[in-house]
């Protein structure tokens, strides 16, 4: 089999004209604003460079990858010979110029073929070198460079009976368009997974508002808090429905939430008995805001954004309690299904000022199904505390049981500590 290929990139250059013109004139007064204005000289430059073959590819090649004398278009000719067969080679895009630029469109043609039409012998791909799919607004800034990478291969798996009657040739065309950068420029997300991903990778996915072509509801991470310890937190949640718009309603349960898998530590909600203010005006509130906040690595609470938090309020107040918090506690809702059968609305007055996380949601959390919200503190499975206090009573705050079952809980009892948080 004999493969042709030629590979065309083109770039679309940009012209920038800046006017400047000052002069104005009212009735009898003649205004005069006299100064100098100095712009430096700008420079398009988007170009290819330092072309790499990979080990391994074939070396039956009529033309090796050549850069022509403008630095922007790259053609290549090889044959693969039996499947199995590759040939790969890396290409550096470099912005030498003062401009930002972004890729305005990406096009990609095999013989004018679409994708579904391809023979399944041939395999091509042009990525960035770790695999990301080179996409449309991906910003390319002034004295940086991405490198791609090609791959053509005569594939392995397939039967006899898809191999080709006679000799193929197909010509290869990719095309990322450069523009000067606008708003629309976005940066290239180099997501693994959440596990493995720093955190500021975390939050750019975060922002894309799709972080679910990314990762997935329960996946999980690592964080080493120093004299906390290491503990496990969890995606618990991804989406915004409309109902997060609604006013008054709290953002604990609304975009990227992550929520402790486990328990950080024992703690009491307040030392003497009231529910006066209710998480408000709790100490375990300043202790997680404080102790628990500033345990955390740097580079996570540096884009922890700040969450309105609505929560009930106890039987000496009659308004539920607003606060703005990094850190959180979750509320009985935002685990549990509630509906009118529930008498959770008799205990809890803002019940109904939030809603259920995605994680809780997904594994189907009802007053009578909520065994996957055990946690351990270390080996042990603990009881943890939520912020709802209950409203009927003076110090009772609602706390998830060792065995799955929520309850009221006296504030001075030690109970565990399983915050969460929001990225944005």
């Amino acid at each position: 089999m004999r493969i042709n290929k030629k590979d065309k990139i083109l770039f679309l250059l940009v012209s920038i004209f800046i006017f400047m013109g000052i002069g104005y004139a009212y009735l009898n007064t003649n205004l005069s604003i006299t100064g100098i204005s100095n712009i430096n000289s700008a420079k398009w430059d988007v170009h290819f460079e330092n072309i790499q073959v990979s080990t391994g590819s074939v070396t039956t090649v009529e033309q090796e990858p050549t850069i022509d004398t403008n630095k922007t278009n790259i053609t290549y000719n090889v044959t693969l010979n039996k499947p199995g067969d590759y040939y790969e080679f890396t290409v550096d895009v470099k912005n030498g110029g003062t401009i930002d630029a972004m890729i305005e469109s990406v096009t990609s043609t095999i013989n004018n073929l679409s994708p579904g039409e391809l023979p399944s012998y041939l395999k091509y791909s042009a990525t960035y070198i770790d695999g990301i799919k080179i996409e449309n607004n991906h910003i390319l800034k002034s004295g940086e460079k991405e490198t791609y990478k090609v791959r053509l291969e005569y594939n392995a798996d397939i039967t006899p009976e898809e191999l080709p009657k006679t000799e193929e040739s197909y010509e290869i065309s990719f095309n990322p368009n450069f523009i000067q950068k606008t708003s629309a420029a976005k940066p290239i997300i180099r997501s693994v997974s959440f596990s493995a991903d720093s955190w500021d990778t975390i939050k750019q996915v975060a922002q894309t508002g799709n972080a679910s072509n990314y990762y997935n509801i329960g996946d999980t991470k690592e964080i080493d808090m120093g004299e906390l310890g290491t503990h496990t937190v969890r995606i618990a949640n991804m989406s915004t429905p409309s109902e997060c718009s609604t006013e008054g309603f709290s953002q604990t349960a609304c975009g990227f939430v992550i929520e402790f898998a486990d328990i950080i530590d024992m703690k009491k909600m307040n030392s003497i008995e009231t529910g006066v203010g209710g998480w408000r005006d709790s100490e375990l509130r300043n202790y997680i805001s404080t102790t628990v906040y500033n345990s955390l690595p740097g580079e996570l609470q540096d884009i922890i954004i700040n969450t309105n938090v609505i929560s009930g309020h106890n039987r000496a107040e009659t308004s539920n309690i607003i606060t703005n918090d990094k850190l959180y506690l979750l509320s009985v809702t935002e685990i549990k299904k509630i509906d009118n059968s529930s008498n959770i609305p008799n205990y809890d007055s803002a019940w109904d000022s939030t809603r259920q996380l995605d994680y809780y949601k997904n594994n189907n959390v009802t007053e009578s199904n909520i065994a996957v919200c055990i946690k351990k503190n270390g080996t042990y499975e603990e009881r943890w505390w939520l912020r709802t206090v209950y409203k009927n009573n003076d110090y009772y705050f609602f706390a998830i049981n060792h065995n799955g079952i929520n309850l009221e809980r006296s504030c001075i009892y030690e109970t565990g500590v399983s915050p969460a948080f929001r990225i944005g």
